[in-house]
């Protein structure tokens, strides 16, 4: 299977838990963790649910992949989100050493991948992250949309 069909599948997944997110009533963003081509690791977001303002899918999916494989370093590992990454989760993705970042929709706003800088491959940071964007991004985009117009 060939590198966009590997990226698509993984993303269908990350789409999954966003679904559960927006089931919960908290912003549909999903994610989830691949080694080697094996499934690690999910998350979703939680931070209405949970009070923290940490508890964003991307940061769920690292702490659960790090208990999972008992070390937060993360070499080797991707990172399939349904939406571009806050300045937050980029740093937490940098420091875990997170391999690539797969990400589904742009966040025009905030995102650190592509839409108001690159946090990821900066020289200034002590490692990179190879970031490819715009995987199934109209699905991804499409529950993001569709969250916030019922909640208007």
């Amino acid at each position: 299977m060939d590198k966009v069909k590997n990226d698509s599948y993984w993303m269908t997944l990350a789409l999954e838990q966003a679904e559960i997110a927006a089931q919960a009533g908290e912003v549909p963003v999903g994610a989830v963790l691949v080694k080697n081509g094996e499934l690690v690791a999910s998350g979703w977001n939680q931070p209405i649910s949970k009070l923290d303002p940490t508890e964003h899918a991307e940061i769920n999916c690292l702490r659960n992949a790090s208990k999972i494989l008992k070390n937060y370093r993360l070499p080797g590992c991707d990172l399939y989100v349904t939406l571009e990454p806050c300045a937050m989760c980029s740093g937490a993705m940098v420091h875990a050493r997170i391999q690539r970042l797969i990400f589904g929709a742009e966040e025009p706003r905030a995102g650190t991948a592509v839409s108001q800088t690159n946090l990821l491959e900066t020289d200034w940071m002590n490692h990179r992250v190879e970031v490819t964007g715009g995987v199934l991004a109209q699905e991804c985009g499409q529950i993001l949309k569709e969250f916030f117009k019922a909640r208007r």
